[in-house]
């Protein structure tokens, strides 16, 4: 499962749910949620059916015994395995460090957060195994790689798994209610099918966001260097709009084939941001973002509309970010312009695709401040 490189309850959306280290209490915490997930889900996409309680011994069996051949990923949380469910479908086993409470935490959030949310361009869960001080989960096996091992992407391909990783995130803040703050996007966690649609993945740092009059809500600053938002960093205060400036960077990332931060690069150019900021939104300079493994292949209008989006997405403040519904609408006005060769010579717009993409929300945002 390696890649590019919810809701509430009716009764009480904020209420906590207790749980220990211990096993059955926690495989009873799942089983419970698993039985109210009609009553907790928010209206959106539905996969169909629950998530299934494995025991250890039908996950060893579906990995050989957790071979190393059929390992395919391996992250904060644990090591990622292919396997094959009796069923005979393929899956992806995430298996979780044995490092105490965090990761148990992290394993709960994740189950219930997928459980309970269901959309295109989430990944699904299957199921799950808590059994002694084995943690793991099931999802649908995804068969990309981003980016591929085998050649570059072009640019319409880039551009569609652009749009489903908006359209997950749409989801997440504007259906679910109150909004899940995701909080680790990046492009190791999203996740291609054969056809290269996107699925977001790895929802163990995901927040419920801020309900009535709060703007935000505090926590102890938690992601990926290079992709967290520097309001968050620097205060710990965690909105959606956190998860609009982890998207900029993604975006950048598509656009210029770079990491978010590269170490072997001389040291200007080691944090992508930095770097990009010269070129974003200058009509002049801004083809030189374009990665050279397109070798020219894109529409050049739509390059430059893109680039705009982006650097509105990494504003340094976050009220005048655009909500990902905006950012959303705005990509798909870019998908609208898919490269045709021959055609990629347009001369780009004068004004930005979204000039006033964040007007709409300026003012309720002002206070985020």
């Amino acid at each position: 499962m390696s890649c590019f490189s919810c809701s509430s309850r009716h009764k009480d959306p904020r209420k906590r749910i207790a749980y220990t280290n211990a096993s059955q209490s926690l495989s009873r915490v799942v089983d419970t949620i698993e039985c109210e997930k009609n009553n907790l889900s928010p209206d959106g996409e539905r996969s169909g059916g629950g998530a299934h309680k494995f025991t250890l011994r039908q996950l060893a069996a579906a990995t050989e015994n957790f071979r190393e051949a059929n390992l395919i990923g391996e992250g904060g949380f644990g090591r990622v395995y292919k396997g094959h469910i009796n069923s005979g479908q393929i899956v992806a086993i995430k298996q979780l460090n044995r490092n105490g409470q965090q990761g148990s935490q992290e394993f709960l959030v994740e189950c219930l957060m997928l459980i309970m949310l269901h959309h295109t361009n989430l990944v699904s869960l299957i199921g799950y195994c808590a059994e002694g001080q084995e943690r793991l989960l099931v999802y649908e096996y995804m068969s990309q790689d981003l980016p591929p091992k085998r050649e570059p992407l072009d640019w319409n391909t880039r551009i569609k798994i652009a749009l489903g990783a908006a359209k997950g995130l749409t989801y997440l803040h504007d259906v679910v209610n109150p909004p899940v703050i995701y909080r680790d996007l990046k492009s190791a966690n999203i996740l291609l099918d054969d056809e290269f649609n996107p699925k977001l993945s790895d929802f163990g740092l995901a927040k419920l966001g801020p309900v009535g009059d709060d703007t935000h809500v505090s926590t102890r600053v938690m992601g990926t260097y290079g992709y967290c938002a520097p309001d968050y960093i620097m205060s710990g205060k965690l909105n959606v709009k956190s998860d609009v400036y982890s998207f900029g960077v993604v975006l950048l990332e598509l656009i210029t084939g770079r990491q978010a931060f590269d170490i072997s690069k001389e040291f200007g150019e080691q944090k992508l941001i930095v770097w990009s900021r010269p070129f974003l939104n200058d009509r002049r300079r801004f083809v030189q973002l374009a990665d050279p493994l397109l070798q020219g292949h894109y529409p050049r209008r739509a390059l430059y509309q893109l680039s705009v989006v982006t650097s509105l997405c990494l504003h340094e403040k976050p009220h005048m970010r655009p909500t990902m519904s905006d950012v959303t609408a705005a990509i798909d006005y870019v998908a609208s312009q898919p490269y045709i060769p021959g055609t990629n010579c347009s001369t780009p717009p004068l004004s930005p695709p979204l000039k006033d993409v964040s007007s709409s929300n300026r003012n309720e945002d002002n206070k985020e401040d």
